[in-house]
């Protein structure tokens, strides 16, 4: 349900921005912020900002490098989580915004939806913007939603919504998980040894580099035991396993449940009704429930 602060986009200010940031400049605020009395106060509310860039072009060299580490084929097509990686350094300048409710270092992706209105390709020229919205109580904290937006000569084409956990000490209220018995995983129809280099790569090709999937000391400091694959990882490895049966428009909606641990193996599956998972291959733990519509 959305919360009394989302805001209309006449409502937000808009903040052109001559080139995408450069996300390791960005990390490293967000690393110095982290450092108690440093950081400073964090706003009450989101921003009512969007952040715009224009004229991002597509690098076939990087295109194929990301199709390598996530396992699609290469193409000129752009896969469908592509334009996510390709934005993100737009997102992380509005997340390491000094009056942004959240610290970025230890933040949880818990949740990302992607609509692809239509096929995208190497040879097009993206516009995105990007905004907070729906900043709402978790019973492990607070969690919002970082929304991002791809146009081409002014029409949408392709829309990514990320929701973020930060884990605060609550004195109860706001959204509960589920802790109902589990249910057996669903058959599965491959499995796939992830290595620790998963971490470092996708960090490269995504400009992600959280020490959570990079570094076992950074994974420590924030409570694994050693790094965890990123979460669009591992959405974009099982959306290269379905990439022959994907539409040409589709929404695809992720849940991350626990972290994959680096290394790990996982089990995939995927039902004729467009519904997929990842679980671990051991103990039938869910890493990842998606839905395909």
């Amino acid at each position: 349900m959305a919360s009394t602060e989302d805001r209309p986009a006449a409502a937000r200010a808009r903040a052109e921005l001559p080139v995408l940031p450069a996300a390791g400049a960005l990390y490293r605020r967000a690393l110095l912020g982290a450092l108690p009395g440093v950081g400073g106060r964090r706003g009450a509310t989101v921003p009512a900002v969007e952040l715009a860039v224009t004229g991002v072009a597509v690098d076939r060299a990087h295109l194929a490098d990301y199709d390598r580490v996530c396992g699609f084929r290469l193409a000129d097509r752009l896969p469908p989580t592509y334009p996510h990686v390709l934005g993100f350094p737009l997102a992380l300048r509005l997340m390491t915004a000094p009056d942004f409710p959240i610290a970025l270092t230890g933040v949880v992706h818990v949740a990302n939806r992607i609509t692809v209105h239509r096929p995208l390709t190497a040879d097009e020229t993206l516009d995105f913007t990007t905004y907070a919205e729906n900043l709402r109580p978790h019973d492990r904290g607070r969690q919002l939603d970082v929304v991002l937006v791809a146009s081409v000569d002014g029409a949408e084409v392709w829309r990514g919504v990320s929701t973020y956990l930060a884990k605060e000490r609550r004195a109860g209220g706001g959204e509960r998980r589920d802790r109902g018995e589990r249910p057996a995983p669903p058959p599965a129809v491959a499995r796939w040894r992830v290595e620790p280099r998963v971490g470092t790569d996708y960090a490269r090709v995504s400009g992600d580099h959280n020490p959570i999937h990079t570094s076992r000391l950074g994974a420590r400091l924030f409570g694994f035991p050693r790094p965890i694959a990123h979460g669009m990882w591992s959405k974009a490895r099982c959306l290269a396993a379905l990439e022959s049966r994907l539409p040409d428009a589709f929404t695809v909606d992720v849940a991350f449940k626990l972290p994959v641990p680096l290394p790990g193996t996982v089990a995939f599956s995927a039902a004729p009704a467009r519904e997929f998972a990842l679980h671990d291959a051991r103990t039938g733990r869910p890493h990842l429930i998606g839905t395909i519509r």
